[in-house]
């Protein structure tokens, strides 16, 4: 007699077989390569996919992602979870004025690449902050996602009115040293960020998975993006992003990520232990 138990695991086998094909499907077929993400965060992502499109299987996913683009963009959305706010993590901006501000103003001009950008909201904050330090001017800040609706919404920098408040207390508890309304005009139930900001960001695609170093940089921040990916694929980003720094640059990760046990962390020092704030030592 066939337990339940045993059913269920015949399923959650045939399931990862799906999702295995599923990835090497959008691989092949757009050149997109989720395959090192991390497995169990993605499990949930498209186990919630296949209940908003109303399909049966992932097998079912797997047609209409290789048959509709618009599908596939869907998809796209649904595993980068796009989880973002203006002064996220305000300590964070706290320490980046403290211990990498001064740092930056040694520098004729400025390169900061941050990537994972998803909506903007933390590169306008950057932004921001960098305005407020007087480096603003001096600094062009590349801006990368994989998410091309995401980055659409990044060059807009229009967001719902109603999150300000929100935001107003971020900037405050990350030090700002003015009012966050300075740096929007409100219009119906928008908040439209200022143009000045949005000038010094390029904002464009790349993939992290799959794309090279394209530029030298002075500072990288990626925060809260590694969490969803596998021991190899940080690994080859943690080389990228050695690759993309200027000796004495600065790399700035999510608190929930280290660059502890990986291959590069002899090559950095930390300037904040809390907040992964580190600094390239060697070239």
């Amino acid at each position: 007699m066939t337990t339940v138990a045993a059913v269920d695991s015949v399923n959650t086998v045939l399931e990862q077989i799906e999702i295995d094909a599923l990835l090497e499907a959008v691989f092949r077929h757009y050149g997109l390569d989720f395959r090192s993400y991390a497995r169990a965060s993605l499990t949930r992502r498209v186990r919630k996919f296949v209940d908003e499109e109303g399909v049966r299987t992932v097998s079912g996913v797997q047609d209409r992602v290789l048959h509709e683009e618009a599908a596939m963009q869907r998809l796209l959305s649904t595993l980068t979870v796009n989880v973002t706010s203006m002064f996220r993590d305000p300590g964070f901006y706290r320490s980046f004025r403290t211990h990498v501000a001064p740092l930056l103003r040694t520098y004729p001009y400025v390169r900061i690449w941050h990537a994972g950008c998803s909506t903007g909201e933390e590169v306008y904050s950057m932004a921001i902050l960098l305005h407020e330090e007087g480096l603003l001017a001096r600094t062009r800040i590349y801006a990368t996602d994989i998410d091309e609706d995401a980055l659409a919404l990044a060059r807009e920098g229009i967001y719902p009115l109603h999150k300000m408040k929100d935001y107003s207390r971020g900037y405050l508890a990350a030090g700002g040293n003015g009012s966050l309304s300075d740096y929007y005009t409100a219009a119906y139930e928008s908040a439209r960020l200022r143009g000045f900001l949005g000038e010094r960001a390029l904002f464009t695609r790349h993939n992290l998975a799959m794309d090279g170093a394209f530029a030298e940089f002075t500072a990288i921040v990626c925060r809260n993006v590694m969490i969803y990916f596998d021991r190899s694929l940080q690994d080859r980003v943690h080389k990228l992003f050695d690759e993309s720094l200027v000796r004495l640059g600065v790399l700035a990760l999510g608190t929930r990520e280290s660059l502890r046990t990986h291959r590069s962390e002899p090559r950095y020092e930390s300037l904040d232990a809390e907040q992964r704030i580190y600094r390239k030592v060697v070239a």
